[in-house]
């Protein structure tokens, strides 16, 4: 199970989860697209996995809610390789607010970046996926894909859909070759759940410290992060699996904190 000379697309990877998942695949001779929301940090990350090979990368704008960029990304993936393998749908934000207080506006951008997201880059990546007989879609979910949490309404919402969206694909694509799973991390320190350490100890009106000792990590077997590291991991064994056997599934990668 390698994944030497396959074409890989990853969104939100110039920094954070996505970028570890190309690194993962770069270090096993992946060919990977970083998309991006700017070509300036999509390239950058880019140029830095290439010289570290023994794999290649080249960065892509891209707009996930954008059906022509989204299109036109993939289409330079077409043209640079000649194919798509592997799509991970991993770009997404986190806006929290009390329900009474989310802005519509705010609850339909966080949905249209990881749902409308998910749907754009699958749509586009799967005749070349089924012209091929074969592919590996990976979606990026949450524990909050299967959990609640306060102030997350639309990030869970959003993250519920992915698994109804991973089952369908697994259906359809099944004749094709083509298989889909969710990974389900739990808090990942990463710049966006740093970010929402003193958001939510402000709106709990509680410490930074019990944010991450009871809000983040209260659930886990040992009060620790997942890490980048791990979630890349995951990616890979998706990506690289050979046959239809783990389609339609989700995996938590989260200490404890959710157990199937």
């Amino acid at each position: 199970m390698n994944l030497k000379d396959k074409v890989c697309i990853i969104t939100g990877s110039a920094r954070g989860i996505g970028r570890s998942i190309a690194e993962r695949f770069i270090t096993d001779g992946a060919l990977v697209a970083i998309a991006d929301l700017r070509m300036g940090d999509a390239q950058k990350t880019a140029d830095e996995l290439t010289a570290t090979g023994p794999g290649k990368a080249i960065g892509l704008e891209m707009n996930v809610t954008d059906e022509a960029a989204v299109n036109a990304g993939i289409q330079t993936v077409i043209d640079t390789w000649g194919k798509v393998d592997v799509l991970v749908s991993n770009a997404g934000i986190q806006i929290v607010h009390k329900i009474e207080d989310f802005p519509f506006g705010d609850w339909k951008k966080l949905l249209s970046i990881h749902l409308d997201g998910a749907f754009l880059t699958t749509k586009a990546c799967l005749p070349h996926m089924y012209k091929a007989g074969s592919g590996s879609i990976i979606l990026m979910g949450s524990v909050h894909s299967k959990e609640a949490s306060p102030l997350k309404s639309a990030y869970v919402t959003a993250k519920h859909g992915l698994l109804g969206l991973a089952r369908v694909i697994s259906k359809e694509g099944a004749a094709h070759g083509v298989r889909a799973n969710v990974i389900c991390p739990g808090f990942v320190k990463t710049p966006l759940v740093e970010k929402q350490i003193p958001e939510q100890a402000k709106e709990l009106g509680i410490s930074e410290a019990d944010v991450v000792n009871n809000v983040m990590l209260g659930e886990t077997v040992d009060k620790e992060f997942t890490t980048v590291e791990d979630v890349a991991e995951i990616a890979h064994l998706f990506a690289s699996f050979p046959t239809n056997a783990l389609t339609g599934q989700s995996l938590v990668v989260s200490h404890g904190w959710f157990m199937e």
